[in-house]
């Protein structure tokens, strides 16, 4: 699976950590993505999201209603 958001693509940054010493080694920056239930075109659908995205408000979440058994007449 590929750490990128659907909605708005960001995926992992590249760069550099940096010790006290200035010795230098590589690192990635991951982005905060969640598996999210939403609607995609009228459907419920799961998709990958970063958080900043569900933060905003650009990702409809499916509400799933339990069914409640009915009462006995």
């Amino acid at each position: 699976m590929a750490k990128v958001c659907e909605i708005c693509g960001k995926k992992p940054m590249f760069g550099n950590n940096v010790s006290h010493a200035h010795n230098i080694t590589k690192r990635r920056w991951i982005p905060n993505l969640q598996s999210v239930r939403a609607i995609v075109n009228g459907t419920p659908k799961r998709v990958t999201v970063c958080t900043s995205c569900l933060k905003a408000g650009k990702v409809i979440k499916n509400i799933r209603v339990k069914k409640s058994p009915s009462p006995p007449a």
